[in-house]
């Protein structure tokens, strides 16, 4: 537990953190606004152009429990990419400032400094979490009000969707770490998981379209191996028509952190630090 403080000490005396917060806040604001202006769409008419299995998607999402699980889970988008990058950088601070060195002839078990950089990304990743859903617990019931669906905080799937929204952060962060292992350099680290996230995201998805709408429908269920898609898919309030279950996007975001997580840790007993 002393090596996690020690971690979280390190990233609390540099000013990144807080960097971070402020950009944060207008990037959840916009967030709610935006799930917001989506619940407010109405169903495309038969003669619209849509297939039956877009026009069932659409329906579902406009479902009150669908709407709710989407609006108490606001900022997960932006805030699991801080989270991600935050975590990247406890891993490229060291040899970014060079005290990598350091850090493991004082520590010499490898091992215990990368599960401690783990647990430190874990607790940020908790932290974005709590203050994202704490934030969301105050401002949507007003919204749900606004949209004559009540708060929707008595069903079970609301909160089922806000917990499996820690487990996708937790899950995000322990990724960046693993990202961060290995990808040594903070700028390149950085920069490669901001553009995979963001516009990487957006072109695989649009690819994905194309595919399913020229080559075979079923393909787009194949979206579920993109990170953002399964995290996404998880905290749904029911099972989407013509999309996998909700436990396939947890076991695909799982299987992506503990891949990432021994690696970082394999890799990191192994490789010269100097």
């Amino acid at each position: 537990m002393s090596l996690v403080n020690a971690e979280l000490f390190k990233v609390r005396t540099t000013s990144l953190w807080w960097i971070m917060g402020i950009i944060l806040i207008p990037l959840y604001a916009a967030s709610v606004l935006l799930n917001w202006a989506n619940a407010n769409i109405s169903a495309p008419p038969q003669d619209a152009g849509v297939s039956d299995t877009q026009s069932a998607q659409i329906e579902a999402s406009l479902q009150p429990i669908n709407v709710a699980t989407n609006l108490y889970t606001s900022g997960q988008y932006m805030g699991v990419l801080i989270v991600v990058l935050l975590s990247a950088i406890i891993v490229t601070s060291e040899f970014f400032h060079l005290t990598a060195t350091t850090t493991f002839l004082t520590t010499p078990r490898r091992e215990s400094v990368i599960l401690a950089k783990f647990g430190a990304a874990v607790v940020i990743g908790l932290a974005v979490w709590l203050i994202t859903t704490v934030l969301n617990l105050i401002v949507v019931p007003p919204i749900m009000s606004a949209l004559d669906l009540g708060s929707q905080l008595g069903e079970p799937a609301v909160w089922r969707a806000i917990g499996l929204n820690a487990l996708a952060f937790v899950l995000w962060a322990i990724l960046g770490v693993g990202v961060g292992v290995l990808i040594r350099s903070q700028i390149a680290a950085t920069l490669t998981l901001a553009i995979t996230y963001v516009v990487g995201t957006s072109a695989i998805g649009l690819i994905f379209l194309l595919l399913s709408e020229y080559v075979a429908e079923w393909i787009n269920n194949l979206q579920v191996i993109v990170p953002t898609t399964a995290s996404q898919l998880m905290i749904s309030g029911t099972d989407l028509p013509g999309s996998p279950p909700r436990w396939v996007g947890a076991a695909v975001l799982i299987g992506y952190a503990a891949v990432t997580g021994f690696l970082g840790t394999w890799i990191t007993k192994r490789r010269d630090i100097s």
